[in-house]
């Protein structure tokens, strides 16, 4: 009997990186066409045949429980893992939640970052998993920066060469450098690895560990759509990647380009098509809205306003013209 995977969304970081928004909300908070990131995590589970999810929280964790609850909204069952006091990181993280994660049948576990949208189908990943009798495998990607992270290597079979740059005890031929997606297929067991306190990076803890002994390490590689939003620039680049089509995000959480059925744009204000703009928004006379522009629920845009290549939050008012911002007050 095949058992459905429980998975975690990897949830309570700090998202230093975004500054001031994080003081707002946490990362995976950040609205994306109507719909917080956390959210488009959760449906993308639903969308590969997951049901039971869990979530850590840290920083301004009531925020993601409030969007989500018990997941029951959506055809889900969601669990919280909190991490109070100090924050436990990846290795962590997976530790606190293994009781929650762990169905004691061998069952693999599902992770994935709270702050990524992508297109990429759980199943093959889960068929190589299996194939290869994987103690954990990383969905990867080809990326020119990949060294700069700390790069991974696959041979033709899918397992990992190199991870962090340096070969395992085979010595064994990889490929052209890879990143981690930061979604993960894990064996129950590979939970054992990660030391048992404090805050701990699972790849320099356990996935190390595994590596250097030789274990079953696998590495799925993917071209399908996967964006990561951890700085104002990747945020705006990745609203404005679904605005524009570049995802397919069949599992989207509602219309990502359009007008609100509520929203009052003035007949002499200019709307371009590449745009999202949600319910209640009024846009006043000759404004200007577009390309690649979210407005959130309530907006206020004045009259005259130029807004392109910007994200306003919920009930912002937009008094000035906008480009390549992030106006969240």
């Amino acid at each position: 009997m095949t058992r459905t995977p429980r998975a975690m969304i990897m949830a309570a970081g700090f998202g230093t990186r975004l500054g001031e928004l994080s003081e707002l909300r946490p990362k995976p908070m950040l609205p994306v066409c109507g719909a917080p990131l956390v959210r488009w995590a959760a449906l993308w589970l639903r969308a590969q045949g997951i049901r039971e999810i869990v979530i850590n929280l840290h920083h301004r964790g009531e925020q993601i429980e409030a969007e989500l609850g018990d997941g029951s909204e959506l055809g889900l069952a969601i669990a919280y893992s909190r991490e109070d006091g100090e924050i436990l990181g990846t290795g962590g993280g997976l530790r606190q939640a293994r009781p929650l994660l762990d169905d004691g049948h061998g069952t693999p576990i599902v992770a994935m970052n709270g702050k990524i949208i992508l297109d990429q189908a759980l199943a093959p990943v889960l068929a190589l998993h299996h194939a290869l009798a994987a103690e954990a495998t990383m969905l990867l990607r080809p990326d020119p920066e990949a060294e700069r992270w700390g790069s991974l290597r696959v041979d033709p079979e899918g397992r990992v060469t190199h991870l962090l740059g340096k070969s395992g005890p085979k010595d064994q031929v990889g490929g052209a450098a890879l990143m981690f997606t930061g979604v993960q297929v894990l064996a129950p067991r590979f939970l054992d690895r990660i030391p048992a306190s404090g805050q701990q990076c699972i790849v320099r803890t356990a996935y190390s560990q595994l590596h250097a002994e030789g274990g079953a390490f696998a590495g799925f590689v993917t071209d399908d759509y996967w964006w990561e939003h951890s700085t104002r620039e990747r945020y705006l680049q990745g609203v404005a990647n679904v605005i524009e089509g570049r995802a397919r995000v069949a599992h989207a959480p509602g219309p990502v380009r359009g007008v609100g059925a509520s929203a009052q744009i003035d007949a002499t204000a200019r709307v371009d098509p590449m745009t999202w703009i949600g319910p209640r928004v009024r846009v006043g006379a000759g404004a200007e809205i577009g390309p690649r522009v979210q407005l959130g629920a309530g907006v206020v845009v004045d009259p005259g306003v130029r807004v392109r290549d910007a994200i306003v939050w919920d009930d912002a008012h937009v008094t000035r013209d906008l480009e390549h911002e992030v106006l969240a007050r």
